[in-house]
This record gives C-alpha cells, sequence and structure tokens, in this order.
C-alpha cells in the first residue's frame, strides 16, 4: 500500500488540475458530451481497454492485472447540477447555470489518477480493476440501472464507491454496514376547489385551505403511523398557487420528497399520503391529483465487504478517524450497484477546518477541501489492492 500511497500523493497536483477542469465545464445529467470523452480518452491513454455509451453515456475501462484473481469495480459519477454557481473561484463554472455543486468533478478526478496510480503497479495486480464512470446520478432514474443493464457489473466480484462530504470534517471516514443513505422519492399533488372572488369566499372550495390543513394533516404521518424506530421523512418543499391578491386559487399544486429505509414504511407512506390528501379535501368535496414517484432505492451496504473496509480505513495515509455513522436521509442510486454485487459506500470528509462556514450539498457556494480527494483515493486504491491480494 506504501508504494499506492506515494504514486498517488506525488499525482495530487493532477488530481487537482482535473478536478478544477471539470468544475469550470459542468454538463447536467444526460446532457453529459464532453466529460465521458474527456475521461475515456485518459483511460485510453493508460492502455486500458475502454467501452464508451455504456448505458447511454456511461464509461467503463478495465485493468487487468498481470496475475488472475479477482475483480474489483470502483464507481464515480460525473454531472454537475442546474445551480448557478456563486463562488467566487479562478475555477468557477464557465456555463451559465450549470455548476458541480455535489463534489462528481471530485469523484471523477479522484478515480481517474488513481486508476493511472494502479496501472503503474499493473505487474503486481492480482485480478482485474474495473473503472465505472456513472452518468446522471442527480435525476432518477439515474445512470447506475442502464449501465448494469448493458453489462458493467459482469464479472465483477465486489464494487467500492465513497462520497466527498462537505459538511464531515476532512480526514474522516464514515460508514455503516446495513442501509446507509435512504430510499428518495417524489410526490406530485394538484388539490382541484374552486375559485372565485376573494371578497366572496362562500362560494369557493379554496384550494390554498384546503392544501394548508394537507400540509399541517401531514405531519402527523411520521409521529403517528411510522414505528418510532424507523427513520423516516415527508417534506413538502413547493407549492404554487398563481393568482391576484383578491382572487381565491382555483388550485393549487405541490411538490415534495419521501425519504424511508425500509420497504414496508415505503409502501405505507405512498398509501398513507393519499389517505391524508384524500380527507383533507373531503371536507369542501374538493378533487385532487396524487402521483408517487419511487426514485432510488436505499443504499444498503453488505456486511462482511464493510467490515473489511473498517479494517483497512484506519491504516490509510490521511485518514484520522473512522466513523461508524447513522444513516444519511440523501439518496444515491449507488444502491443499484448493491442490489447486484456485494460491497460498499462510504462518506470521504472535505471540510476545510479553516473554513468560516460550510455550504451543504447542491449550494450555489457549495466547496470542497481538495486534500479529500487524495484521501478518497488512497481508501479505495487501499481497498482494492487488499481485496485482490486476499481473494
Amino acid at each position: 500500500m506504501e508504494k499506492l500511497f506515494r504514486i498517488l500523493e506525488d499525482s495530487f497536483g493532477e488530481m487537482v488540475e482535473i478536478r478544477r477542469y471539470l468544475h469550470e465545464n459542468p454538463e447536467l445529467s444526460y446532457h453529459e458530451v464532453h466529460t465521458p470523452k474527456y475521461i475515456a480518452d485518459y483511460h485510453r491513454a493508460l492502455g486500458h481497454e475502454v467501452r464508451e455509451g455504456v448505458g447511454g453515456r456511461g464509461v467503463v475501462a478495465k485493468l487487468q492485472g498481470a496475475k488472475p484473481g479477482k475483480t474489483v469495480a470502483l464507481r464515480a459519477d460525473f454531472d454537475a447540477l442546474a445551480i448557478q454557481e456563486q463562488n467566487d473561484l479562478p475555477y468557477k463554472s464557465k456555463v451559465d447555470g450549470v455548476m458541480h455543486a455535489c463534489g462528481h468533478d471530485g469523484h471523477t478526478a479522484t478515480l481517474l489518477v488513481l486508476a493511472k496510480a494502479l496501472n503503474k503497479l499493473q505487474s503486481e495486480i492480482e485480478g482485474t480493476i474495473v473503472f465505472i464512470h456513472q452518468f446522471a446520478e442527480e435525476i432518477a432514474p439515474g445512470g447506475a440501472i442502464a449501465m448494469i443493464e448493458d453489462g458493467c457489473l459482469e464479472g465483477v466480484d465486489v464494487i467500492f464507491g465513497t462520497h466527498l462530504w462537505a459538511t464531515e470534517p476532512l480526514g474522516r471516514i464514515s460508514i455503516k454496514d446495513g442501509p446507509i443513505m435512504a430510499a428518495a422519492d417524489a410526490i406530485d399533488i394538484t388539490v382541484k376547489g374552486k375559485g372565485g372572488h376573494g371578497s366572496n369566499p362562500s362560494d369557493t372550495k379554496d384550494s390554498i385551505v384546503i392544501a394548508a390543513q394537507f400540509i399541517t394533516n401531514l405531519q402527523q404521518l411520521v409521529s403517528r403511523r411510522v414505528k418510532p424506530i424507523e427513520p423516516a421523512v415527508v417534506s413538502i418543499g413547493h407549492i404554487e398557487a398563481l393568482n391576484p391578491f383578491n382572487v381565491i386559487a382555483d388550485s393549487v399544486k405541490m411538490k415534495g420528497t419521501v425519504r424511508t429505509f425500509d420497504e414496508y414504511t415505503r409502501t405505507l407512506l405512498e398509501e398513507e399520503i393519499e389517505e391524508v390528501l384524500k380527507a383533507s379535501c373531503y371536507l369542501t368535496k374538493a378533487e385532487y391529483d396524487y402521483r408517487y414517484s419511487r426514485g432510488y432505492p436505499a443504499v444498503m451496504n453488505h456486511e462482511a465487504e464493510t467490515n473489511f473496509l473498517v479494517e483497512i480505513a484506519p491504516k490509510v495515509n490521511g485518514v484520522e478517524e473512522l466513523k461508524i455513522c447513522e444513516p444519511y436521509m440523501g439518496g444515491e442510486d449507488f444502491a443499484y450497484y448493491l442490489q447486484h454485487v456485494p460491497g460498499t459506500f462510504f462518506f470521504t470528509g472535505a471540510q476545510n477546518p479553516e473554513w468560516d462556514e460550510t455550504y451543504p450539498h447542491h449550494h450555489p457556494r457549495f466547496n470542497i477541501d481538495e486534500r479529500a480527494l487524495l484521501i478518497a483515493a488512497n481508501v479505495l486504491g487501499a481497498a482494492t489492492l487488499n481485496y485482490l491480494k486476499e481473494k
């Protein structure tokens, strides 16, 4: 491992350079054109077997070791978000309204330079390493399903992945077995009342009042219908009723998110949200439209592979703390890979201790401490080499 760590440390400058190039040139989910070409060209220059257009816009590269053995897959995503960057940086996004606000530029830079480092150890590697560069993680159904259907996991024995986490301190690796990230679902609702003049509410079915009652009633679902030991979140994040100030709205549109870990709880909330909506509308005989869209399932880490990484991580350069974390309510389509092969997903702390304020993921001022890229590469590289050696 020490040899790998030295190579990666010497390549840290290239990691930062690649990350900043990608940060300046972000591409939205399902619209990635230049990024996958950049990735494929990088791997081809290393002599790796490369397949482009995997599942649509994905790239899969393969490094065959000098000796036979198992196959390890490493995954990084590369899509950006529809956010206008507000950071004042020399490598600020050059694309209006598009920004790497979740660290995927860092994920890609990490995996590319790790691939280059592992390539230098090809004569010592026992087995095969597959580098999965995934498009469209940010928008369901996501790129993972399509890439899996297109064979990115064929022959793979284990998969590892990480997410740079801006709200966790630099040097910390956070992980747990079982559920580590939530299923992420969406709800779309329209309350259909009867509009009218604000001065004569008795002739209306006030959709705004109905929507307000629904949102208030919704707060009881998690506290009174979900088992206390089962984490769950139901949040309405968007409400729209565009009317003049003196007009009672004919309809109200609402959108929200539901986060769960347990499939029973997921199904329960899908059904119960509609029951609350139906009851809220019944009082005034209003009507409604309700759509529940299932997004990514919960990320379920495998016990043996998680314990394997727990043993390795504290010995890795740059890791100062290993934390067995609580589950995060965010979603990730890495979940689909874990439904097909054993593996584990962990968080690499990327919070700069000197920054006065840290902005969360998907914020227009999101940023990471770039030293986290090296730590992530060290952990993924150590896990890969140790797994191939031990298995």
